[in-house]
């Protein structure tokens, strides 16, 4: 009969005292394979979302941390917001010029391309818009660029699907400004599908309800990533809503406005026949001698905006002006990576802005905060896993005493000292087998069944096989203390006398 054999005999000879001695370790390697998987999945994740899509973030300076926890994972609360006319730096010529028309602004701002837009190389810039709530979820405004170019997963290749529906439009025949697409988290807690309307909250989930509806024209799939935990409205949408245009200041579109007026003014009286710093000369003198004319231009700012709210009021939707608008970041992808701590260092020497990388900021926050709590947990491992295996060493030792004669008669037989010795050891390794892996499954059945709240929680999708890296080492730390916690009962038996016991 082989050895292994042999102590598998054993084990079942001493059915309850091994099974409670084997579900003792189970407990125990349970309980830390469940803490450290928790804690490497989450830590892992936190990473992983980090690491993709957007390679900077630009928001309002201060805390590069904060900007990116609200940024990226929709925790926090917004620093401060930008200019529109900073999302404008990453734009080309043409883009500014067509926004320029469009909504309307400094005409200065349609002559060149942005600061910063050759850093981008191909890249993309999509604007944020944050402070609102649909529910406890946070509300973000975005152009759909978000849906169309930005990606996720592992390689940074995996696109936005919709589970039902489609990604909203800068402005559609069926529901103008005001569409709006939802989290797979979001619409499975809310209820809500295709169709439906969602009303956002303003500042706070407990905040004033808006008056303005946004229909929801799609659902997304489940990416395991924080945006299944948020609802997407129009930026547009997001802009119209009751507060959120920016406070404009009447000199100031009175500079942009009146200076252009009057310079078209000089231009066409002299029939363009008088160079350009002549006329600007002109005009500075004329916009510094008219203040009955910048307080008409002021009355006159003042009823476009009485206009602009009675055409709100009466639905007859008007976008707002380039100096109405502010975001509260940017994710920035910069098509050739090189160029992004040249265009880092240009917006951090602003004073007034930052651009940071998430996944430098997560690593710190895993270095400063997490690393310590890591360092408790993995003392916490040890001491249980040592626990456990003086757990094994006691039953093992309480039962030398009853085999002492089982012994002598294999020792009477012909068995030599090593091979006792070896028996008992084996049989200290099959209960930290057997305990190890049945903790192991219990662990992650555990998780398993705890998935759903898990991803409600974090927004991070977790299966029966979702492993970290330390758990790994687990496993044959508890065989090693095992195999140590043998030595002692197997010491007992290597110097079991044959002839006194056969004679007891």
């Amino acid at each position: 009969m082989s050895l292994i054999r042999i102590a598998w005999r054993n084990f079942r000879f001493r059915t309850l005292s091994s099974l409670l001695t084997t579900l003792s370790l189970a407990l125990g390697v349970g309980l830390v394979v469940l803490v450290l998987s928790i804690y490497g999945i989450i830590s892992e994740a936190f990473v992983r979302n980090a690491s993709v899509g957007p390679n900077l973030v630009v928001g309002a300076a201060g805390s590069g941390l904060q900007l990116t926890l609200n940024s990226i994972f929709y925790l926090s609360q917004p620093i401060e917001n930008l200019d529109y006319t900073d999302y404008m730096d990453f734009m080309s010529q043409a883009q500014r010029a067509e926004q320029v028309e469009r909504f309307g602004g400094d005409p200065s701002l349609a002559e060149d391309d942005g600061k910063y837009y050759d850093f981008l190389a191909g890249g993309y810039a999509i604007p944020l818009a944050l402070g609102d709530y649909y529910g406890t979820f946070r509300l973000v405004g975005t152009t759909p660029d978000f849906f169309e170019k930005l990606r996720f997963g592992p390689m940074v290749d995996q696109e936005f699907t919709f589970r039902d529906g489609r990604a909203f439009v800068t402005e559609s025949e069926d529901h103008g400004y005001f569409e709006a697409v939802l989290g797979s988290r979001v619409a499975a807690e809310m209820g809500i599908n295709v169709g439906d309307v969602i009303y956002p909250t303003h500042g706070d989930p407990e905040g004033k309800q808006h008056d303005e509806a946004f229909t929801v024209v799609g659902v997304m799939n489940p990416t395991g990533t924080p945006n299944d935990r948020a609802a997407f409205i129009n930026l547009e949408g997001f802009y119209l809503m009751k507060g959120h245009a920016k406070p404009v200041d009447s000199a100031t579109v009175f500079e942009n406005t009146l200076g252009e007026s009057v310079k078209q003014a000089i231009a066409s009286e002299f029939d363009g026949d008088l160079d350009d710093a002549f006329v600007e000369t002109m005009t500075d003198q004329l916009n510094s001698a008219v203040p009955a004319a910048a307080q008409t231009a002021k009355d006159a700012v003042a009823a476009a905006e009485l206009k602009q709210q009675q055409a709100q009021q009466s639905a007859e939707v008007t976008p707002l002006s380039i100096p109405e608008r502010e975001i509260t970041a940017l994710l920035i992808r910069n098509g050739n990576l090189m160029f992004a701590p040249m265009m880092q260092n240009m917006i951090k020497e602003t004073k007034t802005r930052q651009a940071v990388a998430p996944i430098g900021e997560i690593n710190k926050l895993m270095g400063a905060i997490v690393g310590p709590l890591l360092t408790a947990l993995m003392a916490i491992t040890l001491l249980t896993c040592i626990v456990a295996a003086v757990g094994i060493l006691v039953a093992i030792y309480n039962s030398m005493n009853d085999r002492r004669k089982d012994i002598a008669i294999m020792r009477a037989l012909g068995a030599r000292r090593g091979t006792v010795t070896t028996i008992i050891l084996m049989e200290s390794l099959i209960i930290a087998l057997i305990g190890g892996i049945v903790g192991w499954v219990s662990a992650h059945a555990a998780i398993f069944f705890a998935s759903g709240y898990i991803e409600s929680q974090t927004g991070i999708q977790v299966g029966f096989l979702s492993t970290s890296k330390m758990e790994i080492a687990v496993l044959p730390l508890v065989l090693i203390l095992a195999l140590l916690a043998g030595l002692l009962p197997a010491w007992s038996a290597y110097r079991t006398d044959a002839g006194s016991n056969l004679s007891a």
